[in-house]
């Protein structure tokens, strides 16, 4: 019952569809959308390269959820932004590697176009991987120094 009443509130809806206007909420809708994509265009060659699209668009629909109704707040026994950059890191090399064996075999057009695609999250996960780790490093500003106790 107060779950209902929390989907029906303004404020919880208001709270849940700010995210998706920021800019990682628009990545995260970007990959999956484009997982999406790819998914469609890999399962028509061969289901093992289908494996990698249907992983990491459940990944990035799990960090969607977490960010959108701010449960990376709440649950703060992982370091979400961590484990985010990793996410968008392996992503990036397993699309490249993908990527580059379906173009590197000899195939029809289809293999091509799927290739090529696949070079397209790989760009999009490396600057989700390249605007996240900034904000993990913690700027550091100098301690405040009194003068000199020392003799005069």
């Amino acid at each position: 019952m107060a779950d209902s009443e929390c989907l029906s509130a303004p404020g919880c809806w208001a709270a849940c569809s700010n995210f998706s206007r920021t800019r990682q909420g628009i990545l995260l809708f970007a990959e999956i959308i484009l997982c999406l994509v790819i998914l469609i265009c890999f399962g028509a060659l061969t289901s093992g390269y289908s494996s990698l699209s249907v992983t990491e668009m459940i990944f990035a629909t799990l960090f969607f959820v977490v960010y959108m109704c701010d449960l990376h707040t709440k649950i703060q026994i992982i370091n979400w932004p961590w484990s985010d950059f990793f996410r968008t890191l392996v992503a990036v090399i397993l699309y490249l590697i993908t990527s580059i064996v379906v173009l590197v075999e000899r195939g029809n057009h289809s293999k091509i176009v799927a290739g090529v695609l696949g070079l397209i999250p790989a760009c999009l996960f490396g600057y989700d991987a390249y605007i996240t780790f900034p904000l993990q490093q913690q700027r550091h500003t100098a301690a405040p120094t009194d003068p000199a106790d020392g003799p005069t």
